[in-house]
């Protein structure tokens, strides 16, 4: 098992990775000097795979509590849904120390992140995510937040989980599909982090999706490496976090408009490719790089063109991004792999352009 540490001053905590982990978590939260009641937010379909490893664990180490189970998909990441979680912790009798245990992939962990903020103004946080995009990414640096009509993300709070517990064998009952979904923040990680990890999972990127364990295990442990290095620096997306965005900008857009039929590391591997291109048209990135990313995202199995939607309508979803300020939209560009910026200083003529496929 390898550890990450999240230094946030009063905040810290750990994000704990490796293969058949999830049993230990009852031990870790007793550790941790919690004890009694915790709560298990999940949705029907990880519940069947991997909550009785979980409860199976806290049991043992003298937990009681229940599985607040719901529906899979984004289109439960709503107020509604949190309103109904509310009244089930509050019909199962959870204290402000009862720890929330969000057992799922990035909905769920959104979703789970966003009650455990607000539910008595906040009680303890364990992320367990089960998706390789939560565990490279969402479960950490404390972002929660349910959606709002089609716009994502919008109604949240910054909200640090008191652990991260990152089971890489949970990984092995994920479609394809899901694997490639969280490559896609990997790569991105990689691409404005870190050329180094940008090669690694470039040579090893058959094995990963293969699923093979150690190659997993490294890919997610230097994401999170990254992940807690900016977090720790920038916790609430004044700065540095920023650019962690990469992908993101023209990603939300095209997802958005997609009605979310497009999963979001599908749309943000269409965005990395629209961005890479729009960097390399201001001069930054070259074009061997961009060649180099688009081919490594079709080899993880991810899409690198718009899908047949309206070009305006994603141009229009851009403009209500939470990354607008001052009626300018910001991107994270390129200068190299590893190396990345941010700007507002890209014309909207430009962007059209490289989504129509003119870039």
């Amino acid at each position: 098992m390898k550890k990450v540490k999240v230094e946030l001053k009063e905040n810290s905590y750990e994000v704990r990775i490796g293969a058949d982990i999830l049993a230990q978590a009852g031990e870790w939260l007793r550790e941790m000097g919690y004890a009694g009641k915790v709560v298990i937010i999940t949705d029907s379909s990880v519940k069947g795979l991997y909550a009785d490893v979980l409860s199976g664990g806290l049991a043992n180490a003298g937990f009681s509590g229940g599985i607040l189970e719901i529906p899979p998909g984004e289109e439960q990441k709503t107020l509604e849904m949190a309103g109904g979680l509310y009244e089930k912790l509050t019909s199962a009798y959870a204290e402000r120390t009862t720890p929330v245990i969000a057992l799922g992939g990035g909905v769920i962990g959104d979703l789970a992140g966003f009650v455990a903020a607000t539910y008595m103004r906040g009680v303890p946080l364990v992320q367990v995510p089960t998706t390789l995009l939560a565990q490279v990414d969402s479960s950490i640096g404390g972002k929660t937040a349910v959606d709002h009509g089609t716009l994502k993300n919008m109604i949240g709070a910054f909200y640090q989980p008191r652990l991260v517990i990152a089971d890489v064998s949970t990984l092995k009952t994920l479609p394809d599909v899901e694997l490639s979904n969280g490559m896609a923040e990997a790569i991105k990680m990689s691409a404005i982090m870190s050329s180094d990890l940008f090669d690694y999972i470039d040579k090893n990127i058959e094995k990963a999706r293969a699923l093979d364990t150690d190659v997993l295990e490294e890919i997610v442990y230097r994401n999170a490496g990254i992940k807690a290095g900016v977090v720790g620096r920038d916790e609430k997306e004044s700065g540095l976090r920023t650019m962690l965005n990469f992908g993101h900008t023209i990603g939300h857009a095209v997802e958005a408009v997609s009605a979310f039929g497009l999963k979001h590391g599908q749309a943000v591997a269409v965005g990395m490719v629209a961005e890479a291109r729009i960097s390399s048209r201001l001069g930054g990135l070259d074009k061997e790089s961009v060649s180099r990313l688009e081919n490594l995202l079709r080899r993880a199995g991810l899409p690198v063109t718009v899908p047949d939607i309206d070009i305006s309508q994603v141009m229009e979803a851009m403009q209500h991004d939470k990354k607008v300020a001052a009626g300018k939209i910001r991107f994270v560009l390129l200068n190299a792999i590893g190396d990345a910026y941010v700007t507002d200083d890209v014309s909207p003529s430009l962007v059209e352009e490289v989504l129509s496929g003119h870039g």
